[in-house]
């Protein structure tokens, strides 16, 4: 069975940074692709940010420029770098790992429980 598990949340004023990590343990015997989405209050949740295994990128448009994925396939680990961060920011951001458990299994995929982000003064 495998788990993820984010930690790196908090209370961040307007204009400040956060980085937000998520490990992932368990039976993984190769990673997809790694990813980062948020809900907010009254919303439907959103890609944030996402990275393949050979490490290439997107971002959702409100992100670019501020957020940075990143990823350690070895280690099971994706982060989130967060600058500028603004009061929209505000939500609860889960990790997502796509992965296999072994060679020929199919593709699965484990969230994390979420974290919750509060960007205010």
């Amino acid at each position: 069975q495998v788990h993820a598990v984010e930690s790196g949340g908090g209370l961040v004023q307007p204009g400040g940074s956060l980085r937000l990590s998520c490990a992932a343990s368990g039976s993984i015997f190769r990673l997809n692709g790694m990813g980062w989405y948020r809900q907010a209050p009254g919303k439907e949740r959103e890609l944030v940010a996402a990275i393949t295994s050979g490490g290439s990128t997107k971002y959702a448009d409100s992100v670019k420029g501020r957020f940075t994925i990143s990823g350690d396939n070895a280690a099971n680990m994706v982060y989130l770098q967060m600058n500028s961060l603004k009061p929209e920011d505000t939500a609860v951001y889960s990790c997502n790992f796509g992965y296999r458990s072994s060679k020929y299994s199919m593709d699965l995929e484990v969230w994390g429980q979420g974290t919750l982000v509060t960007v205010s003064s």
